[in-house]
This record gives C-alpha cells, structure tokens and sequence, in this order.
C-alpha cells in the first residue's frame, strides 16, 4: 500500500503499553516510507496515560484529548474526524494485538473496503468467558448476516474514512463500534478480508465485562441487522408462532378432541402481524437506502 494513512490510537488507561505501542508503530511505518499519521485520543485517562502522551514528541503524532470518559467507540469517531487521509488504521494500545503482522492489512487494502485481523492465528491468549462470548456472538451474527465472520469486534482493522462516516449515525459510543461497523459493511455488500492473526495478553487491566458486555453485544447486533435486513429477524418470528399456531391446533383435536379455537387464532393472527410489520419495515428500509 503506498497510500497515505491515518492510524488512529484510542487511550484508557494505558500507561504501561502506550510508550511501546507508538514507538513500535512509528518505526514501523517510518520504514515503510509511506506517508502517515498517527492519532492519539485520551479518553478522559486517569492512570497517568495523558502524562505519558504530553511527553511524546515525535513528528506527525496529532494528539486529542476528552476531558472525561466518552466511550471506545466516542474515541474511534474522534480519532476518524481528525484523520487527514483516507485510509484509517485503527489499533488498540495495549500490547493484545501484534504489531508486526499490520503489515498483512496493509498489503490487501487497496482491495477491500476494510481489511479485519481476525484473532485466529496459531496464538490466542483469551479468557476462556471471552472464548465463550465471543463464540456465541459470531454464531448469531453468522446467521444474521448470512456470512461467515472469523472475529466480528477485532480492534485491529483497516477501512476507508468515507465509508466509515457514511455509518456514524448509528455507530455506538461504546465498545460495540466495531462489532456494528463489521455488521454494517457485510449487510450492506461492501467487500471485507479476514487476515488471521494472533492475540496476545493485554498488558494491564481488561475492560472486558463478560456478561454485561455480551448481552449488550447480543442486543446490538439483533438491533443492527433489524436496521438493515429487518425480514432476516421478523420472518423466523412469524414462522414461530405459525408452527405454534398448527401444534396447537393438532395437539387439541387428535389428544384432547377438540379444538383450542382461541389459541390457535391468536399464535397464527400474531403470526400474520409480525410477518406484516416485518414487511414493512423492509419496505421502509429499502425506501430510505434509495
């Protein structure tokens, strides 16, 4: 890739990895001879992070500050709206992803809308909660999306600036930007490229909030899909309560000789609404893409 790029970095309480994390990327990229920038953005630190950046004086190191706590996915945006050039790099600074392998993203750029290091490499030092929540995530969003996604909240990926805020109106402050901007992107036939890589130990304390977090994600990514594809939630819904409708109906006349008259109506009426509403909505939808 000989494009100029902006690597975007979000800051909270980093303070043990953040030195190393820029200077590594910096004579990465110095070497490369490619026009770029790097963004630090300290989401409201307390830990001595801010100190730390203050200090840093190397060339072409924009630096953002939020006076409090706004959010993951708050510090991204930030970082994106003060990025000059057109290709965002964003990564995060606490020593989980391997810096070396940013080159492999960078080689299949020019070809994708968004180039994803997927944690699948032959090194994966994860939790087994996280294990577990992520699996779960990428099976449902597997089967809303209709694809098969390798790791959908990578914090290390490359994607265009433009189609990036062509999404900000519904991409979240918190941790969930990622996930949103993958589900966004496949849903709407952008073209994505998985590149394995491997995940190390953060260095410091996690974030991560294994069960508040992924029922947030669960949420998020059923609210997503409904945005866009809303027959892929509301069709299986309304086939649900179709089936539910006929089980009732034979049950009752074969088992109990007679007819559950008022169950059987609502299960299949509740069937027809939703499929109605699903309609809809997917009318709608596809109205506002025009």
């Amino acid at each position: 890739m000989n494009k100029p790029i902006s690597i975007v970095i979000p800051v909270y309480n980093e303070k043990d990895s953040l030195k190393s994390t820029v200077d590594y990327i910096y004579k990465l990229m110095a070497d490369k001879e490619d026009k770029f920038e790097i963004i630090l953005i300290d989401d409201g630190s307390t830990d001595g992070s801010s100190e730390i950046i203050a200090q840093i004086a190397l060339p072409n190191v924009k630096k953002l500050t939020h006076p409090y706590n706004r959010g993951y996915g708050a510090t991204l945006k930030s970082g994106i709206k003060a990025a000059a050039y057109d290709y965002i790099l964003i990564v995060d600074a606490d020593g989980s992803y391997p810096l070396n392998q940013i080159p492999l993203l960078l080689q299949e750029a020019e070809r994708y809308d968004m180039v994803v290091g997927a944690r699948i490499g032959n090194s994966v030092d994860m939790s087994f909660l996280r294990k577990s929540a992520k699996y779960i995530l990428n099976q449902l969003a597997n089967y809303l999306s209709e694809t098969k996604i390798p790791d959908l909240n990578s914090g290390l990926r490359l994607f265009k600036k433009d189609i990036a805020l062509k999404f900000f109106h519904i991409l979240p402050s918190g941790f969930s930007f990622t996930t949103t901007l993958t589900l966004a992107l496949l849903v709407n036939d952008y073209n994505i490229k998985f590149v394995s890589i491997n995940y190390h130990k953060r260095i410091g304390k996690s974030k991560f909030r294994p069960f508040r977090d992924t029922f947030n994600f669960v949420l998020l990514i059923i609210r997503t899909v409904l945005y866009f594809n809303p027959l892929k939630i509301f069709l299986p819904i309304s086939f649900i309560l179709f089936i539910a409708g006929l089980s009732v109906l034979f049950y009752s006349f074969y088992f109990l000789r007679r007819i559950m008259d008022v169950t059987t109506i609502l299960f299949i009426v509740s069937s027809i609404q939703v499929a109605v509403i699903g309609l809809l909505a997917d009318l709608i939808d596809k109205r506002i893409q025009q």
